[in-house]
C-alpha cells in the first residue's frame, strides 16, 4: 500500500508522465514496472502489476488493467493470505510470476484487461476497448472482444517489414517532429517507399 508521501511523490512526478525519466526510474525501482520514453497512462501500480515491461510511445487508457497472476483456484482458498507472506499466514510469497512484455507503440483501450495468460503484446498492436486479453498478441494486430481475438492487421506484410526496418520508435520527440515536417507521408501513410525515403540509414 502506497504511503501518503509516495502518493504525493507520484502526483508530482506524473505531471510530465510523457517524458519524465525520474518517474520511470522510480517506478522501476519501487514497483518493478519498466516504462519506455513517451508512454503514458501506465503509472499506476494498482492497475499495472509488477513484472510489466512497457516499450516506447505506448498509449494506455487510465481504465485499463494489466494483471500478472491469478488467484490459486486449485488451492483450499484463493485469499491472498495463502500467497502473500506480509499477512503472516505463509512464510514466503508464491514464486514471482513471469514478466509481461508490451512492445513499442501499443494502444490499450478503455476498460481493456490484460490477464496473466498474456505475456507478450507485439509492437504496434491495438487492444480494443473492453477487450479481455488472455493470450499473446502479435505485432500490429487489432484485437477486441471477450476473450479478445485478432480482427485484422493494421498493415500488410510489406508495410510491416518497412516499419520494422525503420525503427522509428527509437526517435526522440524532436526527431519525430522533424520527420513529420520533412516526410509527412512516411508518418501518415507508411510504406516501403515512403519510409525508405524518410529514414534511409535505418
Amino acid at each position: 500500500m502506497a504511503s501518503v508521501l509516495e502518493k504525493l511523490k507520484l502526483l508530482w512526478l506524473r505531471r510530465d508522465e510523457y517524458e519524465s525519466r525520474a518517474l520511470r526510474e522510480w517506478f522501476a525501482a519501487r514497483w518493478g514496472i519498466e516504462v519506455g520514453q513517451y508512454s503514458y497512462g501506465c503509472f499506476d501500480p494498482w492497475r499495472v502489476s509488477r513484472h510489466t515491461r512497457i516499450g516506447r510511445y505506448c498509449s494506455i487508457a487510465r481504465t485499463a488493467r494489466i494483471i500478472d497472476r491469478n488467484h490459486p483456484v486449485t488451492a483450499l482458498t484463493m485469499h491472498p493470505f495463502l500467497y502473500e507472506a506480509r499477512f503472516g499466514v505463509v512464510d514466503s510469497d508464491l514464486p514471482e510470476p513471469q514478466w509481461i512484455t508490451i512492445e513499442d507503440d501499443v494502444w490499450i483501450g478503455h476498460n481493456a484487461t490484460i490477464l496473466p495468460g498474456c505475456k507478450y503484446i507485439g509492437r504496434g498492436a491495438v487492444i480494443g476497448a473492453g477487450a479481455i486479453v488472455n493470450q499473446d498478441i502479435p505485432r500490429y494486430a487489432i484485437v477486441a472482444g471477450a476473450p479478445a481475438r485478432v480482427l485484422r492487421s493494421r498493415f500488410d506484410a510489406a508495410q510491416i517489414d518497412a516499419i520494422e526496418a525503420s525503427q522509428w520508435w527509437l526517435l526522440d520527440k524532436a526527431a519525430l517532429k522533424s520527420l513529420i515536417a520533412r516526410h509527412p507521408d512516411a508518418v501518415f501513410q507508411p510504406g516501403p517507399a515512403t519510409l525508405a525515403a524518410a529514414l534511409p540509414n535505418r
